[in-house]
Protein backbone atom coordinates (compact mmCIF):
# COMPACT_ATOMS: atom_id res chain seq x y z
CA UNK A 1 0.00 0.00 0.00
CA UNK A 2 1.20 3.32 -0.67
CA UNK A 3 1.14 6.38 1.25
CA UNK A 4 -1.38 8.02 -1.23
CA UNK A 5 -3.39 4.71 -0.67
CA UNK A 6 -2.86 5.02 3.25
CA UNK A 7 -4.44 8.01 3.17
CA UNK A 8 -7.54 7.00 1.56
CA UNK A 9 -8.00 4.83 3.96
CA UNK A 10 -8.11 7.66 6.33
CA UNK A 11 -10.43 9.48 4.53
CA UNK A 12 -12.83 6.49 3.55
CA UNK A 13 -12.57 4.17 6.66
CA UNK A 14 -11.84 6.34 9.88
CA UNK A 15 -15.28 7.78 10.72
CA UNK A 16 -16.87 4.33 10.44
CA UNK A 17 -14.43 2.79 12.51
CA UNK A 18 -14.69 5.27 15.35
CA UNK A 19 -18.32 5.20 15.27
CA UNK A 20 -18.39 1.53 15.47
CA UNK A 21 -15.73 1.33 18.35
CA UNK A 22 -17.45 4.16 20.41
CA UNK A 23 -20.79 2.77 19.87
CA UNK A 24 -19.09 -0.41 21.67
CA UNK A 25 -17.07 1.59 23.96
CA UNK A 26 -19.48 4.33 24.64
CA UNK A 27 -16.29 6.25 25.57
CA UNK A 28 -14.92 9.10 22.69
CA UNK A 29 -11.66 8.83 24.45
CA UNK A 30 -11.20 5.61 24.46
CA UNK A 31 -12.82 4.98 20.90
CA UNK A 32 -10.11 7.53 20.11
CA UNK A 33 -7.32 5.86 21.00
CA UNK A 34 -8.35 2.27 19.42
CA UNK A 35 -8.66 3.81 16.13
CA UNK A 36 -5.42 5.64 16.37
CA UNK A 37 -3.79 2.82 17.22
CA UNK A 38 -5.71 0.58 14.49
CA UNK A 39 -3.86 3.30 12.01
CA UNK A 40 -1.00 3.44 13.63
CA UNK A 41 -0.63 0.09 13.08
CA UNK A 42 -1.86 -0.10 9.36
CA UNK A 43 0.94 2.31 8.60
CA UNK A 44 3.43 0.24 10.12
CA UNK A 45 2.74 -3.09 8.25
CA UNK A 46 1.35 -1.21 5.22
CA UNK A 47 3.85 -2.50 2.57
CA UNK A 48 2.37 -5.75 3.67
CA UNK A 49 -1.19 -5.08 3.40
CA UNK A 50 -3.27 -5.03 0.15
CA UNK A 51 -5.07 -1.42 -0.48
CA UNK A 52 -8.38 -3.59 -0.94
CA UNK A 53 -7.88 -5.32 2.54
CA UNK A 54 -7.16 -2.20 4.43
CA UNK A 55 -10.63 -1.96 5.82
CA UNK A 56 -10.87 -5.83 6.94
CA UNK A 57 -7.54 -5.16 8.35
CA UNK A 58 -8.46 -1.53 10.06
CA UNK A 59 -11.60 -3.15 11.45
CA UNK A 60 -9.96 -6.46 12.78
CA UNK A 61 -7.87 -4.14 14.32
CA UNK A 62 -9.49 -2.01 15.97
CA UNK A 63 -12.14 -4.83 17.62
CA UNK A 64 -9.07 -6.59 18.85
CA UNK A 65 -7.67 -3.17 20.37
CA UNK A 66 -11.05 -2.69 22.14
CA UNK A 67 -11.22 -5.87 23.33
CA UNK A 68 -7.69 -5.77 24.47
CA UNK A 69 -8.36 -2.18 26.08
CA UNK A 70 -11.66 -3.57 27.68
CA UNK A 71 -9.58 -6.59 29.44
CA UNK A 72 -7.11 -3.87 30.64
CA UNK A 73 -9.20 -1.16 31.93
CA UNK A 74 -12.11 -2.98 33.31
CA UNK A 75 -14.20 -0.06 34.13
CA UNK A 76 -16.67 -0.63 31.13
CA UNK A 77 -19.65 -2.64 32.09
CA UNK A 78 -21.55 -4.34 29.22
CA UNK A 79 -24.11 -6.09 31.03
CA UNK A 80 -25.68 -2.95 33.13
CA UNK A 81 -29.20 -2.86 34.45
CA UNK A 82 -32.04 -0.34 33.84
CA UNK A 83 -32.34 1.96 36.73
CA UNK A 84 -35.82 1.54 37.81
CA UNK A 85 -36.22 5.31 37.85
CA UNK A 86 -35.12 5.69 34.58
CA UNK A 87 -39.09 5.05 33.07
CA UNK A 88 -40.89 8.26 35.34
CA UNK A 89 -44.09 7.78 34.29
CA UNK A 90 -46.50 6.39 31.59
CA UNK A 91 -47.05 9.50 29.34
CA UNK A 92 -42.95 9.86 29.12
CA UNK A 93 -42.05 8.58 25.77
CA UNK A 94 -38.71 7.68 24.76
CA UNK A 95 -37.09 8.77 21.76
CA UNK A 96 -36.17 5.84 19.52
CA UNK A 97 -32.56 6.19 19.59
CA UNK A 98 -32.70 6.29 23.67
CA UNK A 99 -34.77 3.38 23.66
CA UNK A 100 -32.09 1.61 21.09
CA UNK A 101 -29.35 2.86 23.39
CA UNK A 102 -30.91 1.11 26.46
CA UNK A 103 -31.98 -2.41 24.34
CA UNK A 104 -28.06 -2.40 23.01
CA UNK A 105 -26.61 -2.11 26.81
CA UNK A 106 -28.76 -4.89 27.88
CA UNK A 107 -26.70 -7.52 25.14
CA UNK A 108 -23.02 -8.97 25.56
CA UNK A 109 -20.46 -7.82 24.31
CA UNK A 110 -20.16 -9.99 21.26
CA UNK A 111 -23.44 -9.72 20.57
CA UNK A 112 -23.56 -5.58 20.24
CA UNK A 113 -20.27 -5.72 18.08
CA UNK A 114 -21.82 -8.05 15.77
CA UNK A 115 -25.15 -6.31 15.48
CA UNK A 116 -23.93 -3.61 15.34
CA UNK A 117 -21.36 -4.73 12.19
CA UNK A 118 -24.04 -6.52 10.18
CA UNK A 119 -27.06 -3.93 11.06
CA UNK A 120 -25.08 -0.47 10.95
CA UNK A 121 -21.91 -1.08 9.13
CA UNK A 122 -23.78 -3.03 6.56
CA UNK A 123 -20.84 -6.30 6.87
CA UNK A 124 -21.41 -9.44 5.31
CA UNK A 125 -21.20 -12.70 7.52
CA UNK A 126 -18.43 -14.04 6.24
CA UNK A 127 -17.01 -10.24 6.77
CA UNK A 128 -17.99 -10.17 10.54
CA UNK A 129 -16.70 -13.44 11.23
CA UNK A 130 -12.92 -13.05 9.63
CA UNK A 131 -13.32 -9.51 11.92
CA UNK A 132 -14.23 -11.40 15.15
CA UNK A 133 -12.52 -14.31 14.18
CA UNK A 134 -15.79 -16.30 14.79
CA UNK A 135 -17.38 -19.08 12.47
CA UNK A 136 -20.29 -17.68 10.00
CA UNK A 137 -21.94 -20.05 11.98
CA UNK A 138 -21.14 -18.81 15.46
CA UNK A 139 -21.96 -15.03 14.15
CA UNK A 140 -25.64 -15.93 12.78
CA UNK A 141 -26.29 -17.46 16.00
CA UNK A 142 -24.92 -14.10 18.37
CA UNK A 143 -26.92 -12.11 15.75
CA UNK A 144 -29.95 -13.93 15.72
CA UNK A 145 -29.80 -14.25 20.02
CA UNK A 146 -28.87 -10.70 19.79
CA UNK A 147 -31.65 -9.13 18.02
CA UNK A 148 -34.65 -11.43 19.93
CA UNK A 149 -33.03 -10.44 23.03
CA UNK A 150 -33.60 -6.82 21.70
CA UNK A 151 -37.07 -7.30 20.48
CA UNK A 152 -37.82 -8.96 24.09
CA UNK A 153 -36.77 -5.56 25.82
CA UNK A 154 -38.00 -3.43 23.39
CA UNK A 155 -41.86 -5.16 24.10
CA UNK A 156 -41.09 -5.12 27.57
CA UNK A 157 -40.25 -1.67 27.91
CA UNK A 158 -43.86 -0.76 25.25
CA UNK A 159 -45.80 -2.66 28.41
CA UNK A 160 -44.32 -0.69 31.03
CA UNK A 161 -45.01 2.39 29.40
Amino acid sequence: MTAQEYNECVKLYADRVFRFIVKNTRNREDANDVVQNAYAKLWVKHEEVDFSKARSYLFTTAYNNMIDNIRKIKRIDFVESIPENSIKSSSEQFELKEVLQLALKELSEIQRSVIMLRDYEGYSYKEISELTQLTESQVKVYIFRGRKKLQEFIVSLGKAI
